[in-house]
């Protein structure tokens, strides 16, 4: 995958929020998602888009 296309703004990163907690993301760059630890769920990244849907999430496990 190119380097680039799996990038996000900053910009962005600073005003996106958890859709189900309305809280804090961290940004994984290694796994190129957005991570809610009180949710609980990783949000994918797609060619540079933040997929912010809780159906499209993956689940965080212990």
């Amino acid at each position: 995958m190119d380097a680039n296309a799996s990038r996000v703004d900053p910009k962005l990163l600073e005003l996106l929020v958890c859709p189900l907690t309305k809280g804090r993301l961290s940004y994984d760059a290694e796994a190129h998602e957005l991570v809610s630890e009180r949710a609980r769920l990783a949000y994918p990244i797609r060619d540079g888009v933040p997929i912010m849907l809780v159906s499209e999430a993956r689940k965080i496990e212990d």
